[in-house]
């Protein structure tokens, strides 16, 4: 019997007997409506109070946005430059929380280290330094043209 067979073998033995905890869904999966909405509405919430709490550069991030996003509303621009301009900063708080994210599953997983958790951090922390490119060179774009 090769190993895939008798993995294949175990898993069909886990999934008789009741034990099968690979892919289990939610117990919150099942819920619907307007009570889901709220639920993911609170989760949401509880995501950035946490990554506002516990990460500097979402933080900083967030400064920086509540600067620009105003700059952007106020200059005598097309609606469609101050869109871009505003979405290009948001997208970084949201690249900055999968970041976290993702950095927060790699230490929940093991604080030793090990070279695909690095990989996985440096290319969250890539995907941030591409995503404040993008506003220097949005913002550039739109200002100066």
């Amino acid at each position: 019997m090769n190993s895939r067979e008798k993995n294949e073998l175990e898993t069909n033995e886990l999934e008789t007997n009741g034990l099968e905890t690979l892919g289990e869904e939610s117990p919150y999966k099942g819920q619907t409506g307007l009570r889901r909405v709220w639920n993911a509405f609170q989760y949401s919430l509880a995501g950035l109070r946490a990554a506002f709490k516990h990460e500097d550069a979402f933080r900083q991030e967030a400064l920086l946005a509540t600067l620009l996003i105003p700059v952007a509303l106020f200059c005598p621009i097309p609606a469609s430059h101050k869109a871009l301009m505003i979405a290009s900063v948001l997208l970084v708080l949201i690249i900055e929380l999968l970041n976290s994210a993702i950095e927060a599953a790699v230490d929940r997983v093991s604080l030793d280290r090990h070279r695909l958790a690095k990989r996985a951090k440096d290319i969250g922390s890539a995907a941030v330094f591409v995503a404040l490119l993008n506003v220097i060179t949005t913002w550039s774009l739109v200002l100066f043209g």
